[in-house]
């Protein structure tokens, strides 16, 4: 692989999207004829033109490959008007945003072009290649090639790179919150050729499905050390086809995660995956599970199934999870409020290393004193996931959690702030050490660290965490169980 003065370009980072000459908005009306837009587009030489009355009634937009698939290939009459074709979901960024975000929407829905909108005004579009040639070298162009690859080898190849790449990033200053983003970004991409490689093998699915994340992956926190967490919703079937569906939907689940075991996404070692059959299931099934877990309300069950709380679809029919989500959301409206109360305990499981005399608290490890970064970032984790369940906030992610949770007033400013510092503070150093271990010791990356590497600064900033960590449990207690 390239060093790091190559392979990162420090000035891309610190871009924003008004550094860059973004196009002017191309116009066509909706009846404008196929053939017209094309014409368009080859005389302006340009990939995308905007369909609507003007740039501030935009009703779509269409694309050379738009052209390419949904007319030619079609076999569409020149004449038939371009609101016949056009794609319809638009995505906006505001031109303040950075490169580096505006590259994650991108990934992240899948478009190729992003709107640049300021004052509720769209002043103009800019492409995902425009972008990527800004920095010729990167985690940016990586994802691209993980998104081109296709053997097991090839994406397993991609995996074993992340660690330089977490570690060159986390060097130059990205904030941990971005590069978890990254991290998942290249999970995900990895999981979508696996999948799209195994569907290429057994064949077409015989009912729509959308193959689902939890846990970290869920919110959006991946590690280094990761395993997988997944699960699968299929559409309701008549009787007879029941059996055959759910058979295919296993095996798949089973290839697919066999080959992302392959590629170094380790299997969960609690069977927290689409092939366990306890993880596929029809839609119907997933809202007696939620339905189930909500009116249960036991400790227990609170502890099992607070995971599932945090998903978010990759591949497949995404509505299917929109219905499981709302309809969860329906449940949580008449939970009973020892449901709250037990995922308030949920987050008071683990306490802050802090000793008596305020200094952190190890466990003897190997001889060595080491203490659970994973376990201390717990609480925040589960707070998070308490508090947004309780204020019907459907954000999975914990720092846009946090700061959904001060805009609806449960925080106040200054709380947000120390717990979100808090909670990237911690991932960082997590990160950090994963990277560590893997590329100066050789050794698999683990979610412990040893007190002996920590600086005076580190340590003391630690403690200082810890007391933030220790006050909220406290809110915790008196939130949902009522007691000091």
């Amino acid at each position: 692989m390239k060093s790091g003065t190559t392979f990162i370009s420090d000035q891309f980072y610190a871009k924003h999207v008004s550094d860059l000459h973004f196009r002017h908005l191309r116009m066509a009306k909706a009846s404008t004829s196929i053939q017209d837009c094309a014409a368009q587009m080859a005389k302006e030489q340009v990939s995308c033109l905007f369909v609507g009355e003007s740039p501030q009634q935009i009703q779509g937009y269409v694309t050379d490959i738009t052209l390419r698939d949904q007319a030619l290939a079609k076999g569409l009459a020149f004449d038939t008007p371009i609101s016949e074709i056009m794609e319809h979901t638009m995505v906006s960024i505001h031109p303040e945003a950075t490169l580096v975000e505006a590259l994650l929407l991108m990934f992240r829905t899948k478009s190729r072009y992003l709107l640049v909108k300021e004052n509720e005004q769209y002043i103009g579009w800019i492409s995902r290649t425009k972008i990527l040639t800004e920095q010729s070298q990167g985690p940016f162009m990586f994802i691209q090639s993980v998104k081109e690859a296709r053997q097991i080898t090839e994406l397993k190849d991609k995996w074993q790179r992340m660690p330089e790449i977490i570690h060159l990033l986390l060097s130059r200053g990205m904030k941990a919150g971005i590069v978890n983003q990254i991290i998942t970004t290249v999970a995900d991409t990895i999981t979508q050729r696996v999948i799209e490689r195994v569907i290429k093998e057994i064949g077409s699915p015989p009912a729509k499905f959308v193959f689902f994340v939890l846990g970290s992956e869920g919110r959006g926190e991946l590690t280094l050390k990761t395993d997988q967490d997944n699960a699968i919703i299929y559409e309701d079937k008549a009787n007879e086809q029941r059996e055959a569906v759910r058979a295919y939907f296993l095996v798949f689940a089973t290839r697919v995660s066999t080959a992302l075991d392959q590629i170094g996404i380790a299997f969960c070692d609690g069977e927290l995956m689409a092939m366990n059959p306890k993880w596929t299931h029809s839609l119907s099934h997933w809202k007696r599970n939620y339905e189930s877990w909500i009116s249960d309300a036991s400790q227990e069950t609170a502890m099992n199934y607070s995971t599932f709380f945090d998903c978010r679809a990759i591949f497949g029919e995404e509505s299917l999870l929109v219905e499981l989500k709302d309809y969860m959301g329906e449940l949580l409206e008449k939970a009973p409020e020892r449901f709250f109360i037990n995922l308030g305990y949920n987050a008071l499981q683990y306490e802050p290393p802090l000793t008596f005399f305020r200094n952190i608290k190890t466990e003897k490890i190997d001889g060595e004193k080491q203490l659970n970064l994973k376990q201390t970032m717990r609480p925040i984790v589960d707070l998070a996931r308490v508090f947004a369940l309780k204020h019907k906030i459907h954000e999975t992610n914990t720092v846009r959690r946090i700061d959904l949770l001060r805009q609806k007033g449960v925080f106040t400013m200054p709380e947000t702030q120390e717990l979100i510092h808090a909670f990237n503070y911690l991932m960082s150093l997590r990160l950090e050490n994963q990277a560590g271990l893997i590329l100066e010791k050789k050794e698999k990356p683990k979610n412990f660290l040893t007190l002996d590497s920590l600086t005076k600064v580190q340590s003391v900033t630690l403690i200082e965490i810890f007391k933030v960590i220790k006050d909220f449990q406290a809110r915790i207690k008196f939130s949902f169980t009522r007691s000091l």
